[in-house]
């Protein structure tokens, strides 16, 4: 039978030909027949792996005669899962973290060079016992993106927003094991009640500030959808920090609502609970098969006030001002949510940041029309990059001077994320979720 590292060498293969990180491990352990705790240990091996990268290479230059990109990429692969282990996971002993891999480079058509990455990983925990074998660049873009393991253009993206120290923090939070947010069905259930189906099959949960239907998940869960109250639609899995832009947006009963970018969904059916599932909700997207999935979401928490729209929202003509609220919630960067999507930081470019900016601009230019006079449109992303999220909102409200950013809702949802110029910012590394952009405008009476 195939072990936990065999496998995550495995998925690190498909992922270096150029899979998602997720789909690559998903894809092998659906064929696997793992036990739990080596299901968590392929896990982490594999997103580990993948999110140290830069830092793993490092190593490698520094240790090897030979650069990382020069080595034989299976071997390379070999080498960042035995460096993995020996930095990161304290839990596994040298010799076991050492050994294993060693057999799995003999395993792998590496036997003749078992001896070099033997001799590797054994000067790399000589050296460890002593001082943090990792040789940093002087330069701090460099040396932030080298230690913490991101491309420079990100740590320098941050550093120009936050400075040398909080980009520090936010890096090492970045490369934390998320964690898991529920939002509780308020027309099916309370918080009270589902916190207590958990207790009693030894899940704990917590309730998080500013979030009134959010609970956050502590420890092991097991499978998500083997929890009290998933079938029956109790909750669904959604950040506090995604919970957030549906109560910026402030939905009413009675009110149509627009959704102009709705799949996967989560933000549409929070809609559907804060307004008691009264009203119409529009749900668009320009994608029929992730449309589908949600649909199925959609009926498992039971709502009845939503209806979907395949289309692109940019060509979204059949709902001129007829919307009293809108939820553009564009697709973005994601440099939020990097701690997530353990490839993401490799997949982003400085090219693709400025095609997504134009793509938001157009959204959000042509979503404006949807609403009505004296309504309301709240943009949101889950990146921390200004030319997707201040400069886009600039730029719109100096083209049209009958929208306005509202403050007022903002001073209710908590002054934390507030900044001076009306825009609400979650700041992973301060309040300890993903990070989100949001502005509130209104559309004045014409």
């Amino acid at each position: 039978m195939l072990n936990a590292r065999q496998l995550a060498f495995f998925a690190l293969k498909e992922v270096h030909k150029g899979a998602y990180a997720d789909v690559a491990l998903d894809r092998v352990l659906k064929k696997a027949s793992l036990s739990d705790n080596d299901r968590r240990l392929m896990t982490e091996l594999v997103y580990g792996s993948v999110r140290r990268q830069r830092t793993l290479d490092a190593l490698i230059d520094q240790l090897a005669t030979k650069k990382s990109h020069k080595q034989p990429p299976d071997l390379r692969t070999i080498l960042h899962l035995g460096l993995y282990q020996l930095r990161y996971q304290l839990k596994i002993p040298t010799s076991a973290a050492v050994n294993t891999t060693v057999a799995l480079a003999k395993d792998n058509g590496f036997k003749g060079l078992s001896g070099f990455v033997n001799g590797l990983l054994r000067q790399y925990a000589r050296l460890a016992e002593k001082e943090d074998p990792l040789q940093l660049p002087q330069e701090t873009i460099k040396r932030l993106g080298t230690l913490h393991s991101f491309p420079d253009w990100i740590v320098k993206v941050w550093v120009e927003q936050f400075g040398d120290l909080e980009t520090e923090q936010l890096c090492r939070w970045m490369n934390q094991t998320p964690t898991i947010d529920i939002r509780v069905n308020p027309l099916k259930t309370s918080l009270e009640e589902v916190e207590a189906a958990f207790q009693s099959v030894d899940v704990l949960s917590q309730p998080l500030v500013d979030t009134p239907q959010a609970l956050r998940l502590m420890g092991r869960t097991g499978s998500i959808q083997k929890l009290p109250g998933f079938q029956e639609g109790w909750w669904t899995v959604q950040d506090a920090s995604a919970q957030l832009v549906s109560h910026l947006l402030d939905p009413q009963p009675g009110e149509v609502i627009v959704d102009a970018c709705a799949a996967p969904g989560g933000k549409t059916t929070h809609i559907a609970e804060l307004m008691g599932d009264r009203g119409k909700i529009w749900a668009c997207d320009r994608t029929a098969s992730r449309l589908r999935k949600f649909q199925e979401n959609v009926r498992r928490l039971g709502f009845k006030s939503i209806e979907t729209i395949t289309v692109d929202s940019r060509n979204l003509t059949q709902l001129e001002n007829s919307a009293d609220r809108v939820l553009l919630d564009v697709p973005c960067s994601g440099l939020g949510t990097l701690h997530r999507h353990a490839d993401a930081r490799w997949r982003q470019t400085p090219i693709s940041v400025n095609e997504l900016s134009q793509l938001q601009q157009e959204l959000l230019s042509h979503v404006a029309t949807v609403v009505k006079d004296g309504g309301v449109l709240v943009y949101a992303t889950c990146t921390l990059h200004p030319r997707e999220n201040e400069n886009i909102i600039e730029a719109f409200l100096n083209k049209n001077p009958n929208w306005k950013i509202e403050y007022s809702r903002l001073e209710e949802l908590g002054t934390r994320y507030n900044t001076s110029q009306g825009y609400l910012k979650v700041l992973p590394h301060e309040n300890n979720m993903d990070g989100f952009f949001m502005t509130r405008l209104r559309k004045s009476n014409s």
